[in-house]
């Protein structure tokens, strides 16, 4: 990054005059300032593992998304497959291998400008960010709550105080456009400048349904703006917000079954692809899951019938006119926040900030996942056997943080409170009994977290470092009951009576202290090796949801170890790392090994009982308790290679082990016949994964400011579980993307094609079932449901700078 963008992002941070200019020459032209540690530092001289990809490394892979950024990323999983959908409104972010076990948990916050956001989706709303810093490791002692795994932060580009702007269009292949600008400058020259921006991008998916429609459309609109408000040389105010609207068709997921199904006139509907009997006598899969027997079908006409359900506003976690309005995915985020740096006196900083932000989404599926349009009756109105299933969040969130940062010539010090307040409404919908009737909010569910946090760091000697960090954290978690309220009955949770509407139905508060040592030595100018030990803290949950049914399924639920409160996850972790350059700095390199001890695992525990009252003739519970352990470790390295301005090569590669040492599932367990799950690998993450982009380009002769470029890059990861059995898994992923164009001066014009070879390895993978219109199939699971890939996709992109 120019000098320009370093003075003007540290600016941003809140360094003082001095400190910017302290920075700036410490980075050097070219280097990466990151903000890992609540304050500006050098990547290479950061004693915590972070890999920062630059605005101009995401425009050279031609990254968009969240998705992409993990794909092209060693160690990083997203996991987009529950619930019987596999789309964008579900992304969990696995880092090292910590994969959440339930819908709702998280071990990977987010963060835009270091304040938090709802959820990963929402750092995709930032339109040309300055770079992406993913921060590895337990983060708890700075970022707070679910940074158990690590943190990801989006950091804006600061306007500064001159006239600049761009704009980028790209249109591809199956209709994939995209269009993104951007203006920036003074108001008040040397007193207020702004940025502001939009981007609109969309492209229909790759796969088809039986009627020809495509799977997996996508669409985006993003408007955002910032102001830079500079009183006084001491004093940086900052103020950004940002809309965002995703709109999705059906999403591009198919599934394998374990069962023949036949429609009524002897048609095969879904073929049997299983190659293995579990030892609990059922059908599954070993290995790596087959292709596709069957074509990719699905249901998902929007009739009268489906729009007269979305238009019903009775017992919704979203309104209709903010909702989806078909099959699909409709999402709409909100974001807010703004900083205040003051330099008190030279070497003190005060900073506060304050961020809002308020995100909807609902999708419409088809959870039975196939063309059931052949089964003859009337199943909730349809006229054939269908199961139209509607899952909807709203989440409001809110911010406050304050600090002060110390400097001298030995001790660097900061100290600060932090308080989140976090409100949850969920809502389902659908499947059983009539369609327009059957909305169902749940009450509820309200985190707030007081934090109190400090760090120390104090230079031994010139070369050698030690820092004390940590956080005393209050986690206070209330559960609501819902718009109708509720009455309990017998059960084994809480007391029997009614609860009104909108009331609290439990409480329960928990403290915990996480710290964090490093000790850093500078070895030489170019070369520096860290240790850490670090605590972490997930929060707890409730499973106020079991409250819902009858007695029988509540006794069910306790006796399979479902509690109505569960304790928080917590982490230890130790880490050894390695930073430099070298070749005279044309080689810069991180290495990174850790070792991690997870306890206190949050398991999903789904439970399937008998149940004369529901339609399906089952009830299914989903419940979380404290049943799991499991050790984590591996090694991570980054490079990046220049031995000539025509050539060069960035490469990274992760082995991330997991190690049960213990697990409670009884979902899996009646499928598998497994009780002991010791040192199988956790689900939805790969132990495995690499990428390497070779850069070449030169000058073009008598052509002032010309160059070309040609870039290669391949991706890796490889196969992830479907369970912790550890029987099925997803076949390893490599996809390969090319990229070449032209630049001359301000103007630059590439072509590309992303995954070449057109691989069609799914991208997710997760336990599920077969639905048949008798429910004989969903005992036990029976199915695997996929997430599919974008195919092969070619374009082209012109970008002006101005």
């Amino acid at each position: 990054m120019q000098l320009v963008s370093t003075l003007a992002l540290a600016a941003g941070l809140g360094m003082s005059a001095q400190a910017i200019a302290q920075e700036a020459g410490t980075a050097g032209s070219g280097e990466i300032v990151v903000t890992a540690r609540k304050t500006g530092e050098d990547i290479l001289k950061t004693p915590v593992t972070v890999t920062a990809i630059t605005s101009e490394a995401l425009d050279a892979k031609g990254l968009v998304s969240m998705t992409d950024i993990a794909t092209s990323t060693p160690g990083i999983n997203i996991n987009n497959s529950s619930s019987g959908h596999a789309d964008r409104s579900f992304q969990q972010v696995v880092l090292r291998g910590m994969t959440p076990s339930t819908t709702l948990a998280t071990t990977v916050s987010t963060f835009i400008d270091g304040v938090p956001v709802s959820s990963p989706s929402q750092i995709n709303a930032v339109s040309n960010p300055e770079r992406v810093e993913i921060i590895k490791g337990p983060q708890s002692a700075f970022f707070g709550r679910n940074t158990f795994a690590g943190a990801i932060n989006v950091v804006n580009k600061v306007p500064g105080n001159y006239w600049q702007g761009e704009m980028l269009g790209m249109i591809g292949s199956r209709d994939n456009w995209r269009i993104r600008a951007s203006v920036e400058g003074p108001i008040i020259e040397d007193l207020i400048s702004f940025r502001i921006g939009g981007e609109k991008y969309s492209k229909n998916g790759s796969w088809r349904n039986q009627d020809g429609v495509t799977l997996g459309d996508q669409s985006t609109a993003i408007a955002s703006a910032m102001l830079a408000i500079t009183p006084s040389s001491d004093v940086t105010i900052k103020l950004f917000g940002v809309m965002s609207e995703d709109k999705d068709g059906p999403a591009a997921q198919t599934r394998v079954g374990t069962v023949d199904v036949f429609a009524p006139d002897g048609t095969r509907l879904l073929t049997d692809q299983s190659n293995y009997v579990t030892d609990a006598g059922v059908k599954w899969f070993k290995g790596a899951i087959p292709s596709l027997a069957d074509p990719v079908t699905a249901n998902i006409t929007n009739t009268d019938r489906i729009r007269a359900f979305l238009s019903n506003g009775t017992n919704r976690a979203v309104d209709p006119e903010d909702g989806v309005q078909g099959y699909g995915l409709r999402r709409r985020t909100k974001h807010i926040h703004g900083t205040f740096d003051w330099e008190v006196v030279d070497g003190l900083t005060a900073t506060a900030l304050g961020g809002w932000n308020h995100e909807t989404w609902s999708t419409l599926i088809d959870l039975d996942g196939y063309d059931t349009s052949s089964f003859e009756g009337d199943f909730y109105g349809a006229g054939y056997f269908d199961f139209p299933y509607l899952i909807e969040r709203n989440v409001k969130d809110w911010s406050l943080e304050g600090r002060l940062a110390y400097e001298s010539d030995r001790f660097h010090g900061v100290a600060g409170v932090s308080y989140l307040n976090a409100d949850l409404y969920q809502g389902l919908a659908g499947g059983s009994g009539t369609l327009n009737a059957n909305n169902s909010v749940g009450g509820l569910s309200r985190n707030k977290t007081l934090g109190f946090f400090f760090g120390a760091t104090y230079d031994l000697t010139d070369t050698l470092s030690a820092s004390v960090e940590g956080r005393y954290q209050i986690d206070d978690l209330e559960a609501y009951t819902g718009p109708n309220g509720l009455t309990v009955g017998d059960n084994p949770y809480i007391d029997a009576g009614s609860y009104a509407p909108n009331s609290i139905l439990a409480t329960s508060k928990y403290k915990n202290f996480t710290p964090r040592v490093i000790v850093n030595w500078q070895i030489d100018p170019d070369t520096m090796v860290y240790a850490s030990w670090a605590k972490g803290v997930n929060p707890a949950q409730f499973n106020t949801s079991i409250l819902n049914n009858s007695y029988e399924v509540q006794v069910a639920a306790a006796e399979s170890g479902g509690l109505l409160a569960i304790d928080p996850e917590k982490i230890t972790n130790y880490e050894l790392g390695l930073k430099g350059r070298a070749l005279n700095g044309d080689l810069r390199y991180t290495v990174a090994a850790y070792y991690a001890q997870w306890r206190n695992q949050i398991n999903s525990v789904q439970i399937v009982v008998p149940d004369d009252t529901q339609d399906t003739g089952y009830s299914f519970v989903n419940t979380s308790t404290n049943a799991g352990a499991a050790d984590l470790y591996g090694i991570e390295a980054e490079l990046n290679w220049r031995p000539t301005d025509f050539l060069t090569v960035d490469a990274a590669g992760a082995y991330n082990e997991s190690d049960i040492k213990s697990f409670v599932s009884p979902t899996v367990t009646r499928l598998t016949g497994m009780t002991d799950f010791d040192g199988n690998d956790l689900k939805n993450t790969s132990k495995f994964s690499a990428n390497v982009g070779v850069t070449v380009g030169t000058e073009i002769a008598d052509w002032d400011d010309g160059r070309w470029f040609v870039r290669g890059d391949w991706n890796f990861k490889s196969g992830v579980y479907s369970n912790e059995a550890n029987l099925a898994r997803t076949p390893d992923l490599h996809l390969f993307n090319l990229r070449a164009g032209v630049e001359h001066g301000q103007i630059s014009l590439e072509a590309f094609v992303t995954n070449v070879f057109n691989n069609k390895t799914p991208i997710s993978v997760s336990d599920n079932y077969v639905f048949t219109p008798n429910f004989a199939y969903t005992g036990n699971f029976s199915a695997l449901m996929l997430g599919l890939p974008d195919l092969r996709t070619a374009g082209i992109q012109a970008k002006v700078k101005f």
